[in-house]
């Protein structure tokens, strides 16, 4: 198994402007936003940061917290665009903007494992607003999108509307992802790729539990039962957790090592514009052939 980084660079939309003393400067667009970040241990580039808004977060572990505004930001969002696709960021109670800019480079790299397979089969599970969905989707995939939230499926389908890829083959499913998978094995539906962004701790549509620790395993063990020697990928990320990509590397080398092909892992970055360095934002472990 290797390891190895995935960085993310600058793009028009995004950029992460400046880092340290445990936040980061990130411009979403024309706005720009101050966020916590616990592993920009280092000092800043400047001292004076200009944003739109910061996130002051709660002072419990369970996370809270909330937005201060200096300037005025649409409430309602803003389009944004990766590539071929277009998504409306705006600011969430959940300190993120609808979207994780630092899986670009994931987007990128799963575009490049199907670029000689028509119409292949991709899922996205714990999709979210789609932004991943849509940029396989973009390139010929034919997607299915789980996720528990009827609230993040809606703002993946509008997501779609706003790429022009309303009418493109993306089955949208309000589904618990394990129970989904698991229906999908019984089914004995195939797939040539999968990508899955599990949160920490989550609840399904009908109240189901999710937590990490516990549920990856034997999600991970489902996943495989869908991919066979003709599939491509698997990529797995893990935010937020006391794990390391070298555990989550071991059990999809386990669950993957007879497909043949390569197991890498190692923590997804992106690149700081104001000196270059790399922010560590993510574990992560994917199968690939």
């Amino acid at each position: 198994m290797d390891l190895i980084t995935l960085t993310g660079e600058p793009w028009t939309d995004y950029g992460l402007i400046d880092s340290g003393h445990g936040r980061k400067l990130e411009r979403y667009g024309q706005y720009r936003f101050i966020r916590p970040e616990p592993q920009a241990l280092w000092a800043p580039a400047s001292a004076d940061w200009d944003a739109h808004g910061e996130f002051l977060p709660g002072s419990d572990e369970e996370g809270g917290g909330r937005w201060v505004f200096q300037k005025p930001v649409p409430r309602e969002g803003w389009p944004l665009a990766w590539h071929e696709a277009h998504f409306t960021a705006q600011t969430t109670p959940f300190r993120h903007l609808g979207f994780f800019p630092d899986m670009a480079p994931v987007w990128s790299w799963m575009r490049s494992r199907i670029a000689d397979k028509p119409e292949a089969e991709c899922m996205n599970l714990f999709g979210y607003t789609g932004v991943g969905t849509l940029a396989l989707a973009a390139k010929g995939a034919r997607m299915t999108h789980v996720d528990a939230s009827k609230k993040s499926v809606g703002e993946g389908k509008a997501n779609a509307a706003l790429s022009g890829m309303e009418d493109l083959p993306i089955r949208w499913m309000i589904d618990d992802a394990g129970k989904f998978v698991a229906r999908e094995v019984r089914r004995g539906r195939r797939y040539d790729g999968i990508i899955l962004d599990p949160p920490k701790w989550g609840r399904g549509p009908n109240g189901e539990v999710w937590k990490l620790e516990e549920g990856l395993p034997g999600l991970i063990a489902d996943t495989r039962k869908l991919l066979d020697a003709d599939s491509r990928f698997l990529f797995l990320t893990v935010y937020a957790v006391r794990m390391s990509a070298l555990a989550i590397g071991e059990l999809v080398r386990q669950s993957f090592g007879d497909l043949g092909g390569k197991v890498e892992a190692g923590e997804l970055t992106v690149r700081e514009e104001a000196r270059g360095l790399m922010l560590p934002t993510a574990i992560f472990a994917r199968w690939s052939r």
